[in-house]
C-alpha cells in the first residue's frame, strides 16, 4: 500500500492544528518554538539555495545577452499581470462593497505608524546590496539576486578560470535541495503548529471576522486564478496536470504557513524539475517575490477601497486610479519587509487621508487574508517561471519523469 504523499500529511497537518487550537488552546499556543524551527530551517536554506543556484545557471548560460533577455521577459510579465491583479481587486471591492456597515473605532490605530510610499530612488537604493553577508543574513532576497547576477555574469566573462568557482556552486545547489528534502520531513508539523497557535491564539472567530472581506478575498483570488492564470498557461501551453503537480505542496505550505520564504526553496526544486531551465527559475522566482506579488497587489487594491467604504469615504473613479498607481510603485521591492502588505496599507492610506482606523480593523483578520495572499503569490511566480521558459523556447519536460518531492522524496514509499 502505497505511503500517503507529502500533501496529504500537510493536509493531516493543517486540520489537526485547526482541532488542537479550538480544543486545547493553552497547549496550541506553546507550539509556536516548533512553528518557528521550521520556519528558521527554512530561512537558513533561502540565500545559499538562490545564490549557488543562479550562479550555476548564469555561468553555465554562458550567455549574458540572453540572461539580459530573460531579465526584460520577465519584468514585462510581472508587470502586466500585477497590473491586473490591481485592477481586478479594484472591480471586485467596488461590486461586493465589503466595508459597508464596517465599523471604524477611531482612536484605535495608531497615527504614527504610518509610513511615506517608497520613491522609486528608495527601491533603486535598496536592490543593490552594500555586502552581500548582510544581504545572506538578512535573507533580503533581491540584493542576493541582484549580487549573484552579476558574481555569475563575472564567471561567466572570464572563462574557464572560473570553472571551479561554478562547479562549487552547482555542488552547493544540489547540497541544498538534497538538505531541503530532510527539511520537508517537518513540514507537516511544522504548518500543523502554525495553525494550531494562530486559532489557539486568536480563537475560532479568527476564521469567520469580517466574513465579507475575507470571502471577497478569496473568491477574488479564485477568480484572478481563473480569469488571469489559467489564460496564461493555455496562451504558452503549460501543461495543467504537471504544472498542478509542482505547485500544490508550496502553494499549501504558503498558505499554511502565510510565510513565502518557507515555500520558495521547494517551489525552485519543483520547478526546475517541472523542466524549468536552471538559470531562469534560479533568477524569475527570487526576482518574482518582490517585483510579482499577485495576491498582495489584489489584497491592496481591495483594503484601501475597503477602508474608504467603512469610513463612508467616497472616493471617484479617478481617485482610486491615483491609489492604484501608488500601489503599483510602493508594492516593488518589499518582499522582505514582515507584514509587508500592511505596511505598504499604512502608507497609502495616510498619503490619501484615509482613516489609520482601517489597519487596526484589517489586523484582526489578517491572518486569514495573509494566507490568501501569500499563497497566490508563489501560485503566480511558479507560473511566471514556466511563462518566461516557454518564451525563451524551452519545451519544459520533466526531470527524471517526476515532479516534487511528493513524487520523489521522503514521503513517496519509494
Amino acid at each position: 500500500m502505497k505511503r500517503p504523499s507529502l500533501t496529504a500529511w500537510i493536509f493531516i497537518g493543517m486540520a489537526a492544528g485547526v482541532a488542537l487550537g479550538a480544543l486545547a488552546p493553552s497547549f496550541a499556543r506553546q507550539l509556536a518554538p516548533l512553528s518557528n524551527v521550521f520556519l528558521r530551517l527554512i530561512r537558513s536554506i533561502i540565500a545559499p539555495l538562490i545564490f549557488a543556484t543562479l550562479v550555476a545557471g548564469i555561468a553555465g548560460a554562458g550567455d549574458l545577452k540572453r540572461m539580459g533577455r530573460v531579465g526584460v521577459k520577465a519584468i514585462v510579465y510581472f508587470e502586466i499581470v500585477t497590473t491586473l491583479a490591481l485592477f481586478l481587486g479594484l472591480a471586485a471591492v467596488n461590486l461586493a462593497r465589503p466595508g459597508e456597515g464596517v465599523p471604524m473605532a477611531a482612536g484605535s490605530a495608531d497615527q504614527g505608524a504610518a509610513q511615506a510610499p517608497a520613491t522609486l530612488g528608495g527601491i533603486l537604493e535598496h536592490v543593490f546590496p552594500a555586502s552581500i553577508i548582510d544581504a545572506m543574513a538578512r535573507n533580503d532576497v533581491l540584493q542576493v539576486v541582484v549580487f549573484a547576477f552579476l558574481f555569475g555574469a563575472a564567471c561567466a566573462a572570464i572563462g574557464a578560470r572560473s570553472r571551479p568557482v561554478v562547479e562549487f556552486c552547482g555542488s552547493l545547489s544540489e547540497v541544498m535541495f538534497r538538505y531541503t528534502k530532510y527539511v520537508m520531513y517537518l513540514a507537516p508539523f511544522g504548518v500543523g503548529a502554525a495553525i494550531a497557535v494562530t486559532v489557539g491564539s486568536k480563537g475560532l472567530g479568527v476564521l469567520f471576522g469580517l466574513g465579507k472581506l475575507i470571502g471577497t478575498m478569496y473568491v477574488t483570488a479564485a477568480l484572478f486564478v481563473l480569469l488571469v492564470l489559467v489564460p496564461v498557461m493555455i496562451l504558452f501551453r503549460i501543461p495543467p496536470g504537471r504544472f498542478y503537480r509542482a505547485v500544490r505542496q508550496p502553494f499549501l505550505i504558503a498558505f499554511s504557513t502565510a510565510s513565502s520564504e518557507a515555500a520558495l526553496p521547494l517551489a525552485l526544486e519543483n520547478m526546475e524539475e517541472f523542466g524549468v531551465p536552471k538559470h531562469i527559475v534560479g533568477f524569475v522566482l527570487p526576482t518574482g517575490y518582490s517585483f510579482n506579488l499577485d495576491g498582495s497587489t489584489l489584497y491592496l487594491s481591495m483594503a484601501a477601497i475597503f477602508v474608504a467604504q467603512g469610513a463612508g469615504v467616497h472616493l471617484s473613479f479617478s481617485q482610486q486610479l491615483v491609489i492604484l498607481l501608488t500601489l503599483m510603485l510602493t508594492s516593488k521591492g518589499v518582499a522582505g519587509v514582515p507584514r509587508a502588505a500592511i505596511v505598504i496599507l499604512t502608507g497609502t492610506l495616510a498619503t490619501f487621508h484615509l482613516p489609520m482606523e482601517g489597519v487596526a480593523v484589517l489586523l484582526g483578520v489578517d491572518a486569514l487574508l495573509d494566507m490568501a495572499r501569500t499563497s497566490i503569490n508563489v501560485l503566480g511566480n511558479c507560473l511566471a517561471s514556466a511563462v518566461v521558459a516557454r518564451w525563451e523556447g524551452y519545451k519544459l519536460e520533466a526531470l527524471r519523469g517526476q515532479v516534487g518531492v511528493e513524487e520523489y522524496g521522503p514521503f513517496s514509499g519509494h
